[in-house]
């Protein structure tokens, strides 16, 4: 078998495990498996969502009534592979940092 034939054999696989009912808990995994995010790929985008928790409790904590620019933020340093909104809505839906995925959602439904 070569190389080519054995990839193809494995993304068959992938594509079969993503439709598995119980993939509908984990929103978040299956979109970074969908759009191929490499393991640092992910691991900085969990890190980006973790710093602007921090951020945003910190302003919370400080005061500020309007953290929007916290969206705009996740939006610009979010990687390019992945769509902004359907991100945060499969994090808040996996209950990664979904204090601050439920204020994305908010603000991004508020705006329409």
């Amino acid at each position: 078998m070569s190389k080519i034939e054995g990839l193809k054999g494995k993304e068959f696989h992938l594509k079969l495990l993503l439709q598995i009912d119980e993939m509908s808990q984990y929103p978040f995994t299956k979109l970074v498996v969908e759009h191929g995010l490499s393991e640092k790929e992910y691991e900085q985008t969990i890190e980006l969502v973790k710093e602007l928790y921090y951020t945003y409790l910190e302003e919370l904590g400080e005061g500020y009534i309007h953290q929007e620019h916290l969206l705009f933020h996740f939006a610009g340093m979010l990687n390019y592979k992945l769509p902004v909104e359907k991100t945060f809505i499969a994090m808040y839906e996996e209950q990664i940092y979904p204090g601050l995925m439920a204020k994305f959602i908010e603000w991004t439904t508020y705006k329409r």
